[in-house]
């Protein structure tokens, strides 16, 4: 699980303890993954994000013997900057430079979720998040490389989107340019949206719609092969 926060901080709280927690509890192996922010003083900053990413799939997937679990059956879930990041995950397959043998096996996840996320770096997105991992200033090549919708593939694996329509933060129009990106490459995808709920809920508040999304995405799981 990758928290939000804009690519300023990790919503550690009510993007990853509270929904690793819900997720525990229907029978999966959860991580939540605290990434270095491009904001740091980093070097390539647009990087660094993605760079912590792909570690820990490759981190996951030495582990999983040792965890118990499947290592060809590793999803990712990420919200709102971080449903870019983990967005950028399933379509940007460049090379590492490698460190170690773990960073010789594939970063690519078997399915990826995505609430509220950011998608594009391009019209609209979240302007501050893309500022914060872009700069103030970048090139139009940046701009495409870092917009996931741009570099859906045969590759990209199945994906899930939740987003609700009245989400000012983040563009409900991101999670429609990634649907309409998966069916032009015929991949599957699902995607959800909802009258209300604004963004940056986590879980969900129960007894909204907000709170569907977790049910749903357990029962998209499970069809994935």
């Amino acid at each position: 699980m990758i928290p939000g926060g804009g690519y300023f901080f990790v919503s550690v709280a009510n993007e990853g303890v509270d929904v690793a927690r819900r997720f525990t509890k229907l029978g999966y192996t959860v991580y939540v993954l605290v990434y270095r922010l491009p904001g740091e003083g980093w070097a390539d900053r647009a990087d660094v994000p993605l760079q912590d990413a792909r570690r820990a799939m490759r981190l996951m997937k030495s582990r999983a013997a040792a965890d118990g679990f499947d290592a060809g059956r590793i999803g990712v879930l990420g919200f709102s900057a971080r449903g870019h990041l983990a967005a950028s995950l399933a379509t940007d397959d460049s090379a590492d430079v490698p460190v170690d043998a773990i960073d010789r096996l594939s970063a690519r996840p078997q399915a990826v979720g995505l609430i509220y996320p950011v998608i594009t770096m391009g019209e609209k997105t979240n302007g501050t998040s893309r500022t914060l991992l872009l700069g103030r200033d970048p090139s139009a090549e940046l701009v495409e490389r870092r917009s996931a919708e741009r570099h859906v593939d045969a590759s990209t694996p199945p994906l899930f989107l939740f987003h609700s329509v009245d989400d000012t933060t983040v563009p409900v129009e991101n999670s429609q340019m990634m649907f309409d990106a998966m069916r032009t490459a015929r991949r599957p995808v699902e995607m959800h949206l909802v009258q209300e709920g604004g963004h940056g809920y986590g879980i969900g508040f129960a007894g909204t719609p907000s709170a569907m999304w977790p049910d749903l995405f357990d029962a998209w799981l499970s069809r994935q092969p």
